[in-house]
């Protein structure tokens, strides 16, 4: 079966600094047509990064949208043309007091494919250490938290992570460590 939706027209909603909305008419598999509103989103990389005594390097941050603060790996929008690597090294570095020699690719997913394209670059950090003198932007702020296994553990069992990238990057330290 046919599953694609082909685009016939597109009208913008909204045009922000990093972000762009709009409503698609599409055609159907079936050749009917329908509207899907879209959000069109530059890419972003996050980064699994484990010192040396086997902790894991999360932030706590407020999101606004959700109304809470959530415990995540450290993570950014790539900025315009920004290697995936690249921006994965920098957010570590701004987020925490950590740095890393270099990163390795996990995996890229879709973060919210229903009406978002936004992928996520999902990276693992090599030689992590402290003694990054990098700053958040001057509109964010952070809290680094370091968990052991067990620590995450008992916290993705009492629903502490609600994070996405968070959860597969968690996932993946466990499973493969």
């Amino acid at each position: 079966m046919d599953l694609k939706e082909t685009r016939i027209s597109s009208q913008p909603i909204f045009e922000g600094s990093f972000i762009n909305i709009a409503r698609d008419t599409v055609r159907l598999p079936n050749g009917n047509e329908s509207t899907r509103v879209v959000i069109r989103h530059p890419g972003a990389a996050c980064v699994l990064a484990v010192t040396g005594s086997d902790e894991v390097v999360l932030v706590r941050q407020w999101r606004y949208a959700c109304g809470r603060a959530l415990l995540e790996l450290p993570a950014g929008k790539l900025d315009a043309g920004e290697d995936p690597a690249v921006c994965a090294l920098r957010e570590l570095a701004e987020e925490t007091p950590y740095t890393a020699e270099s990163v390795k690719l996990l995996h890229t997913f879709y973060t919210a494919p229903g009406f978002c394209d936004e992928v996520m670059y999902l990276y693992q950090a090599e030689n992590v250490r402290e003694g990054s003198t990098l700053k958040n932007d001057e509109d964010e702020f952070t809290e680094t938290v370091l968990m052991s296994r067990d620590a995450v553990k008992a916290a993705l069992k009492n629903n502490e992570v609600a994070d996405a990238k968070t959860l597969a990057g968690l996932q993946y330290w466990l499973l493969n460590g």
